[in-house]
């Protein structure tokens, strides 16, 4: 077992309080946005394991076996297919997509022939893999996540007596579903000259003075999108999308071609290891529409929202339909817990404290730290009392 020497990144959307508060330390008044956990190069966590802390993607590329395990390396290759997060959200994160694996070798090899720059700030694809996440809410946590039907954004469009909207409303109303929402989607980011952003205005306008009476909430979290986003046009995108609060231990999972942002809370995510994301409002980064409507997928319905289900040894277990990510979560009682050690795992403590016994080694998690578990074969005893845990691991 070792334990993560993590990085937080300060991104400007962090909240300053919520990740300090989980690790019981001072806020220093920035903003911190997301906790990395996992062998991503671009964030990589340390592990000390004697000799000075190394970065675990160098650790695990020096011997991929032994840390990753024979089926690991044969099933998803030399690396750690699946990045874990602590993400803490005080304004709202870009409405954004990820492409399909198919779509992200493509665009990566088009840009890479290109000769594009990885760093460039018009650059789509900075890998050729693709990047389905889940989020679990440690708080309340509000987010959009997938078109709405189409009928229904045109009655919530209508709803709020803005002349501007009419074209995208006649779009909802008359054509097929793809094609509504498509159409929909072009002309809400098309909203960038004078007469679009007197749209956009009028919006925030009419969904701010509507919030108070809007029982759903959704008007609400419009509302404080376009106080933190002033006129980006992604506020007419989003009222395309299913407005989402999760209660704590809830969670969503986000497939490719998904259009989705996080608002506001705080909440684990694990993902594959992939940033390739393809943008379209509540963002000042380069947005390629032509690209975008490529990779979304056009079709309307609501999110399921994901409860744990029960699993062996106090296991709840998030059910997702890939196998690079596998997200439990453990709530200890006066029972210890024993884990598997034929997969590569993190640990991160959420709540109280928890005692990891492996192999005749001891190590002690409290809220906010986390631990890398290589697949040697060697079970993992967790035990705490009023200890949360979540297990992130690959399914083999």
């Amino acid at each position: 077992m070792d334990r993560l020497h993590t990085i937080v990144r300060d991104y400007a959307w962090g909240s300053t309080t919520a990740i300090p508060a989980l690790q019981g330390r001072p806020a220093d008044g920035t903003p911190q946005a997301e906790l990395w956990m996992g062998a991503h190069p671009g964030a990589p966590s340390r592990v000390d394991r004697g000799a000075g802390p190394a970065p675990l993607d160098l650790v695990i590329a020096a011997d991929p076996v032994g840390e990753l395990g024979a089926a690991g390396v044969e099933r998803f290759g030399p690396t750690l297919p699946f990045l874990v997060k602590v993400l803490a959200a005080a304004t709202p994160l870009s409405i954004q997509a990820h492409p399909t694996r198919e779509q992200a070798r493509a665009g990566y090899a088009d840009e890479e022939s290109r000769s594009i720059p990885l760093d460039a700030p018009h650059r789509n694809y900075k890998d050729d893999n693709h990047k389905p996440e889940l989020i679990c809410a440690l708080s309340e946590f509000e987010g959009l996540c997938g078109f709405r039907a189409p009928a229904e954004a045109a009655d919530l469009m209508a709803s709020l007596g803005v002349p501007g909207l009419d074209p995208l409303i006649e779009l909802l109303r008359t054509k097929p579903e793809s094609e509504a929402l498509s159409g929909a989607l072009a002309e809400a980011l098309g909203m960038t000259d004078a007469q679009g952003r007197e749209t956009v205005e009028a919006v925030a306008r009419a969904v701010t003075a509507a919030a108070p009476s809007d029982p759903t909430g959704a008007l609400a979290g419009y509302a404080f999108a376009a106080a933190e986003c002033p006129g980006d046009p992604g506020l007419i995108a989003a009222l395309l999308l299913n407005h989402v609060r999760l209660q704590p231990g809830e969670a969503l999972y986000l497939g490719a071609g998904l259009p989705h942002a996080y608002l506001r809370g705080l909440g684990v995510e694990i993902m594959a290891n992939s940033d390739n994301v393809l943008r379209c409002g509540f963002t000042p980064k380069h947005v390629d529409v032509p690209e975008l409507m490529k990779v979304v997928t056009f079709r309307g319905g609501r999110p399921e929202i994901l409860r744990p289900e029960p699993g062996a040894d106090g296991e709840r277990l998030y059910p997702v339909p890939i196998d690079e990510f596998r997200l439990s979560r453990y709530d200890l009682g006066g029972q210890p817990a024993t884990l598997p050690g034929d997969a590569p795992q993190i640990l991160l403590c959420t709540a109280g404290t928890v005692e990891l016994t492996s192999a005749g080694q001891t190590l002690t998690l409290r809220p906010g730290e986390s631990a890398f578990l290589a697949a040697d074969g060697a079970a993992t005893v967790l035990d705490g009392p009023g200890a949360t845990v979540f297990r992130s691991t690959v399914t083999l």
